[in-house]
């Protein structure tokens, strides 16, 4: 039986391709650190490393015989104190996880960028962006985590072009079960069902069911072209239309008031400088709020194509998600939950 080795199994996306992998029927051996919250992996036959992105023979135990190389782990968080420990984790240790799996001879790597990587559509540009999109210079980037997200890529290229048997996926916004965190999108949807969103800003995400994501790993590891990437996406809504589906969902209110952008900066400006004060993490990040400037609008279509990536209604990911958050305990059951008791989803 052929092994698959994943970094980030114990996380949203990672306990998915875990998941999706053991389906395919393959052996799958996943890296977890010592403090590891294991809960995502609770009753799964996997085999555990111990050991992180930095430690090179942990990494060599994972990759050894492993037929493919899943590489999902990821410092992810949108505010950090200190960015030069998420540069180590995003840069230092995917290029640990690549040079290690192909030392070992791994037939594929898939490494999961991030459409943080790419970038979005300009402000006057109503044309979704593709794989081809290309930052100019990195000053053009948007705070710590999507810079060592693009030089991650930018690493993993160049290990590409030297003979690594690597691909790129860059998912969305991604939505559904075993967002135990939660992410930055699983945390408007958290906070939609326990009712603390009363306004929203104009801006737009493309939302993609995880399991979609998980697939493609998948595929990307079958189908996928050495040195390209390929964007793990699905439907492109503005803020508010996916809010409104949410409330279709939860049959809960969806928010009225939208707040004016320069409002919602001036507030995270002030949130932001008082987390730099305090080391407590900001509500209200400014660079999330730099980054709500633009709709992260993306086209999915070269994933579809190449790979067949599958097309998950964002409405059947958002029933998920609910199902999987309320199942959890993260927000009471809405009224379309106790009305519906048997919508989708899995209690860890």
């Amino acid at each position: 039986m052929d092994i698959a080795f994943v970094t980030g199994g114990t996380g949203f996306v990672g306990a998915n391709v875990v998941r999706t992998l053991l389906q395919k029927k393959l052996t799958v051996r996943a890296l977890v650190r010592k403090e590891s919250n294991l809960r995502n992996l609770v009753g799964l036959p996997v085999e555990l490393v111990e050991g992180d992105l930095l430690d090179r023979q942990s990494l060599k135990a994972g990759c050894k015989g492993a037929r493919y190389v899943f590489h999902a782990a990821a410092d992810y968080r949108i505010w950090v104190p200190d960015p030069k420990s998420m540069i180590a984790s995003n840069v230092h240790g995917t290029v640990n996880v690549v040079e290690e799996a192909q030392a070992a001879g791994a037939e594929r790597i898939v490494h999961c960028s991030s459409v943080a990587a790419i970038r979005p559509p300009k402000e006057d540009v109503l044309a979704p962006s593709t794989e081809g999109c290309f930052y100019e210079s990195p000053d053009d980037i948007v705070g710590a985590y999507k810079k060592s997200k693009w030089l991650s890529e930018k690493a993993v290229l160049d290990l590409a072009r030297t003979g690594a048997p690597v691909v790129i996926v860059s998912p969305t916004a991604p939505i559904g079960p075993f967002d135990a965190k939660p992410t930055p999108t699983g945390r408007i949807i958290v906070d939609f069902l326990n009712s603390r969103m009363p306004s929203y800003i104009d801006t737009g995400l493309n939302l993609v069911h995880v399991r979609d994501v998980a697939e493609g790993f998948w595929l990307a590891a079958q189908r996928g072209r050495i040195g390209e990437r390929y964007i793990l996406g699905g439907q492109n809504l503005t803020l508010k239309q996916g809010l409104d589906l949410l409330a279709q969902v939860s049959g809960l209110p969806s928010p009225r008031f939208k707040t004016p952008y320069s409002l919602a900066y001036a507030f995270a400006l002030l949130d932001t400088t008082r987390a730099k004060l305090t080391g407590r993490e900001p509500m209200a990040p400014l660079d999330a709020v730099r980054m709500a400037r633009y709709r992260m609008f993306y086209d999915s279509s070269k994933a579809v194509n190449e790979l067949g990536l599958p097309q998950t209604s964002a409405r059947a990911a958002f029933e998920d998600a609910v199902s999987w958050f309320v199942s959890n305990g993260y927000a009471p059951a809405p009224p379309a939950l106790r009305k519906a008791p048997a919508l989708g989803g899995e209690a860890a």
